[in-house]
Order: C-alpha cells, then sequence, then structure tokens
C-alpha cells in the first residue's frame, strides 16, 4: 500500500474530518435524482457480482435499484439543498426568554468513511433574542445535515450553525451522543462504545449556562 493510502486509511479509521463543510463538487446537482439512481444502480449491480452473488436469484435482483434509490432518496436526501427546510421564524410575543431545549432528537446518519450507520440522540438548545422556530423545525434541522455521509463533529457544527442563522442569535448549542457500526462492528468492534460531540455558541460558553443545558439533556423522560 502506497503513502497516500496508508495516511487516507488511517484518516478514516481515526473518523478525521478535513473540513466543517460536506465536501461536494460544483457539479454535484447537474444530473436529477433518476439519472443518478441509473449510475448507481449499475455501480452496485458491479459490486454485487464481483462478490459472487447470482443477481438472476429473486431475493437480489431488485437490490441494486433499492440501494440506489435509498442513496439517493433516503440516506443522503440531505445532500440536496431543494430538501433543506424552510427556515420561517416567529415573534417571541410570549416572551419567553429562558432556555429552550429540544431533546433526544433520534440521528440516523452514514459514516462517510465507511458508508456504514450512525445512530444515536442529538440535543438542541437555543435562548431566544426576539423570534423563536417551531419545535419540529429543530428535528428536520437535525435530520437534513444527518441525512448525507458525516463525520459526528461536522454534525454537531452543522446543526448549530444552521440555528443561528435561521434565530439570528449565538446562543445555540447541540450535543450528540451516538454509536458508530464502523467501530461497532469492523476494526475495532466495540459494541459498548459511543461517541459524544457538543458545540456552544454565545452564551452557552458560559459555564453556568452551559451547566443548565446539560442538566436539562439529563433529564429522564417518562410518559
Amino acid at each position: 500500500m502506497n503513502t497516500d493510502e496508508n495516511f487516507h486509511d488511517e484518516m478514516g479509521d481515526n473518523h478525521i474530518a478535513s473540513s466543517d463543510a460536506t465536501p461536494l463538487r460544483s457539479d454535484a446537482f447537474d444530473r436529477t435524482d433518476d439519472e443518478k439512481i441509473e449510475i448507481i444502480k449499475k455501480d452496485v449491480e458491479n459490486i454485487l457480482n464481483t462478490l459472487g452473488l447470482d443477481l438472476t436469484d429473486d431475493s437480489l435482483k431488485g437490490t441494486p435499484n433499492r440501494v440506489a434509490k435509498m442513496f439517493v432518496k433516503e440516506i443522503f436526501g440531505g445532500l440536496n439543498p431543494a430538501k433543506k427546510p424552510s427556515s420561517s421564524t416567529f415573534d417571541n410575543k410570549y416572551k419567553y426568554n429562558e432556555m429552550l431545549v429540544e431533546k433526544n432528537i433520534v440521528v440516523y446518519s452514514t459514516c462517510e468513511h465507511h458508508l456504514l450507520p450512525i445512530v444515536g440522540r442529538a440535543h438542541v438548545a437555543y435562548i431566544s433574542n426576539g423570534t423563536v422556530v417551531g419545535l419540529s423545525k429543530m428535528n428536520r434541522i437535525v435530520d437534513y445535515f444527518a441525512k448525507r455521509p458525516q463525520v459526528q463533529e461536522r454534525l454537531t457544527i452543522q446543526i448549530v450553525n444552521e440555528l443561528k442563522k435561521v434565530l439570528n442569535t449565538e446562543d445555540v448549542a447541540c450535543v450528540i451522543d451516538a454509536k458508530h457500526l464502523c467501530v461497532n462492528s469492523r476494526g475495532i468492534r466495540d459494541i459498548e462504545s459511543s461517541t459524544v460531540t457538543a458545540e456552544f455558541g454565545g452564551r452557552f460558553q458560559e459555564e453556568s449556562v452551559r451547566k443548565e443545558f446539560l442538566d436539562y439533556i439529563k433529564l429522564e423522560t417518562k410518559f
């Protein structure tokens, strides 16, 4: 293995990102979704054929098309800017000036180094400076940035940065606790470990405010 391959293998095994922006080519959206599905379908057929699988078998016959549609329409749908949640906000007419926390948001993402799942929970908070955002919008923002090849640190930063723009405030925080199947099912095969990342903006960098947020997400929710 040459030096470049060693470097990129080590970078991938250690889950190191190159940027806080998703690395996209300038022509990423020149093809339609249907065109992308047809190309990916052929690539998946080639992978399965190379592995020696019989694609005439009824169980496998539809797999290339299913995988291609899943990549474009579902698990990597967050690459498409047309699917970005709208950024509508509302006046904080009820003058709620305390911290708002949306916790236990389900995260389904994909590690960009091995294309294996990342599964966990995100906890997001902000302090209003005059505007508020619908609760479901916070979930949708998490889901949008999760639905792309990701590194957990980048995902955490992207969620915070998007909410800062939407709410026009620096007072936004996010903590994500997730399992990476590239760690759990291959390599070290540690099925118990999880990864925690955090991004604190504005007032959340103050120790007392950060502690308040972290105390909220520790609360057990039972209904």
